[in-house]
């Protein structure tokens, strides 16, 4: 999965051009505010990649493992066709076929155990990545917002931009926190 990106280098430039030329502390305060979620934005987006990469890793970790058990289930479903040809036949099974069989539905088992964790680590990660993608979204909102504020010199867009801000850090926050 590609991490968001976050592509506002342009939007901070314009910011910080306005801000030098305008000499308005309203302008310098959104600047600053809006280079600060910026750098929150980046550091969120490059988490949101790495649980997208870990949640990818841990899925095909997860397909091995299944592959894997299907092996071993049909090696066992071969030894089970070649007993009863042998019985049809007449002759009594080889009594190592019984000790490959137990050997087979022993890894079976443990193969669906670790195909299961490996799932139930992709779906985190990615339950990860979707909050994260969340707080990026958040925090592009909220720059935006501050380069309209800037512009326009509205005070109200500046408590838009910090509000969307905000959300965008209480994800970070969160994912933080939780995990």
């Amino acid at each position: 999965m590609e991490e968001p990106e976050v592509p506002l280098e342009s939007v901070q430039e314009h910011l910080e051009h306005h801000a030098h030329e305008s000499h308005s502390s309203f302008v310098s305060s959104v600047a600053v505010t809006t280079a600060i979620l910026a750098t929150v934005a980046a550091v969120t987006s490059l988490l949101a990649g790495s649980h997208a990469n870990e949640a990818m890793i841990c899925q095909i970790r997860s397909s091995d493992h299944w592959a894997h058990y299907q092996a071993k289930s049909i090696k066992a479903s071969i030894l089970d066709a070649k007993d009863a040809l042998m019985e049809g036949q007449g002759h009594k099974p080889d009594p190592k076929d019984e000790v490959k069989r137990a050997e087979y539905a022993k890894d079976k088992e443990d193969l669906e155990k670790e195909a299961d964790e490996k799932q139930k680590e992709a779906d985190d990660h990615l339950h990860r990545h979707e909050l994260l993608a969340s707080g990026v979204t958040m925090l592009q909102v909220a720059i935006a917002i501050g380069a309209i504020s800037a512009l326009t010199r509205k005070k109200v867009f500046w408590g838009v931009s910090l509000a969307f801000g905000c959300a965008g850090i209480g994800f970070l926050i969160r994912e933080l926190i939780m995990h």
